[in-house]
């Protein structure tokens, strides 16, 4: 069964062999990191881990019982009570219910441990995987918005704090 990690130092191989074998699948429906992020993966990565731990955000990844990565789920630019939302999951891994399981992990931590009350969320309308997983969730829409030149949706959740881990 898959379980919900907080991106640690340990994880960066696995984690770009996920971000390179699923590059493709993801460009098709947000934006591609550029070779750059591939290129200095490793010093990104301690970026990223010293971001987390001053709180400016908090990564996770979605991993097998064999330390394989499965997804990423992420809430960044934390602030006053919120933070946006992102999420990728494999390709071989998609359509399984592993999005919409992360997601609402997700959800309990930002309540119960990192003390948010608010997230918010962006998706195109030609991602409907994307949006199903938000409205599953909880999340509402709250107006449009264009991504690179595609027309979505913004999309919020109050947290209560009384979200349970599913």
């Amino acid at each position: 069964m898959p379980l919900l990690q907080r991106l640690r130092p340990d994880h960066a191989q696995a984690l770009l062999a996920f971000e390179r074998e699923n590059r493709a699948y993801f460009a098709a429906s947000v934006p591609d990191r550029g070779d750059e992020y591939f290129a200095h993966f490793d010093a990104r990565h301690r970026e990223l881990l010293g971001e987390q731990a001053a709180g400016l955000h908090f990564f996770h990844l979605v991993v097998d019982d064999g330390g394989e990565v499965l997804g990423r789920v992420n809430l960044i630019d934390v602030a006053d009570g919120s933070a946006e939302l992102g999420y990728r999951i494999a390709e071989r891994a998609a359509g399984r219910g592993l999005a919409t399981a992360a997601v609402r992990d997700v959800c309990a931590l930002a309540a119960a441990e990192y003390g948010l009350t608010t997230l918010r969320a962006v998706t195109t309308l030609d991602n409907a995987g994307s949006r199903a997983v938000l409205e599953r969730t909880g999340f509402t829409p709250t107006g449009d918005i264009h991504l690179d030149g595609r027309p979505g949706l913004r999309f919020v959740r109050h947290l209560d704090g009384g979200e349970g881990l599913a």
